[in-house]
């Protein structure tokens, strides 16, 4: 079969709204990524990879971007931040493959959703041994106070997902459709404007993979320009900040969850 452009696949693989989900698309891929993806699509929908197969190598270079992070120094950092923009290619072109061929699936919609639940708590667990330093660093007692921050970050952004994935099951399971962007206001007027603050802040996204990976090297960056004494001083404040932010987030959304219509 000849190969689409990419004039040809843009209206059947980035339909009306897709951009625009609140919950559904990172600023990342409305930034930049769908646009590079939509230039890698020609060469893949006429192929035999499967959407599918697609999503496990998404899971795969999400993965080995938190394993990377136990190499130490700024190399470690650089390959996590990259295989984090693989990871939201590949996550960006599975689906457009499958709207291309009418291939889209509920089991594809699970996979995609276990694999951010398994890249992110990788990568998080990973930066909390990166700091623990426990294959270099010297005597008997690793900082392992570190890497139990790290998993708790991992853990937090988990549930954060998982909080939220919960919602359409407690509601499919009364009886109710879906939930819709709208329908996500909190009722108190209190907590809408507490939600409207941490929205404007950002802070809770930085336990999400793209941001994370970023945070992190950002950390190794400065953790490089410090002198060599100070160690992992930046590393080791990053998973203090990410563990506090994720305990936060995880609190603080389900407040809002319970506290909202989305439950009604």
């Amino acid at each position: 079969m000849p190969r689409p452009s990419a004039a040809e696949l843009r209206p059947v693989v980035h339909p009306a709204g897709v951009k625009d989900r609140r919950s559904g698309e990172h600023w990342a891929g409305r930034l930049y990524m769908r646009e590079i993806s939509l230039r890698i699509d020609p060469y893949l929908v006429n192929t035999r990879i499967s959407p599918n197969q697609l999503t496990y190598l998404m899971v795969v270079a999400g993965v080995l971007g938190g394993a990377v992070l136990l190499l130490p120094g700024l190399p470690g950092a650089v390959l996590a931040a990259l295989l984090f923009q693989l990871y939201l290619l590949l996550d960006c072109v599975d689906g457009e493959v499958a709207r291309w061929r009418g291939q889209t699936s509920v089991t594809g919609v699970y996979l995609d959703r276990t694999g951010h639940y398994l890249c992110e708590a990788a990568l998080l667990t990973g930066f909390g041994l990166r700091a623990a330093d426990v294959f270099h660093r010297q005597g008997p007692h690793p900082g392992w106070l570190w890497a139990f921050l790290g998993t708790l970050a991992a853990l937090g952004a988990i549930l954060i997902k998982a909080e939220t994935d919960l919602v359409d099951v407690a509601r499919q399971r009364s009886g109710l459709p879906a939930v819709a962007d709208e329908a996500s206001a909190p009722r108190s007027s209190g907590l809408a404007l507490v939600r409207r603050a941490a929205a404007a802040l950002r802070f809770h996204r930085l336990v999400g993979g793209i941001e994370a990976s970023l945070f992190i090297l950002l950390a190794a960056v400065l953790d490089a320009c410090v002198p060599a004494g100070s160690g992992l001083f930046f590393t080791r404040l990053g998973v203090a900040v990410l563990a506090a932010v994720a305990v936060a987030q995880t609190l603080l959304h389900l407040v809002s969850i319970l506290a909202s219509s989305r439950l009604r």
